[in-house]
């Protein structure tokens, strides 16, 4: 394996990392209401919340601080070492950066994660009261 062809698979692998970030962000939040709803007791699991909360928080400091995302940074970094200049990519690697990058001004991806930051911080608030208005309306 080359090195250009090393750099590329490491920028391939953060790639999925940093998608299974976002998915554990927003696929996460998802299940937490769900569960709530349902009366899944792991997704009152403090330490799931607790990281939960800290990854879209993470994201909005970033976002207001004017950051960019370090994974996107780096993934950028070893693609620029591997030589690539534009993307020639993979079926997974296309629907990857779909999926991630969106061509959009910066406020709007600040409101974005500060309105989802704001609901579940809400639900981590509120959640039991979600069950108790649950269990009222199946009585």
């Amino acid at each position: 394996m080359t090195e250009g062809a090393l750099y590329l698979a490491l920028a391939d692998l953060l790639l999925v990392v940093h998608f299974a970030f976002v998915a554990f962000v927003v696929v996460g939040f998802i299940l937490i209401l769900a569960g709530l709803w349902r009366g899944w007791k792991w997704v009152r699991n403090f330490w799931f919340r607790i990281f939960h909360l800290l990854a879209i928080g993470i994201v909005v400091a970033q976002a207001w601080l004017g950051k960019a995302c370090p994974l996107t940074v780096w993934e950028s970094t070893l693609r620029a070492k591997a030589g690539a200049a534009g993307y020639n990519v993979d079926f997974l690697q296309y629907w990857l950066h779909k999926i991630l990058y969106f061509n959009a001004p910066a406020w709007v991806f600040t409101l974005a994660y500060t309105v989802f930051a704001a609901l579940v911080l809400l639900v981590w608030l509120f959640g039991d009261r979600l069950q108790d208005w649950r269990r009222g309306y199946k009585n």
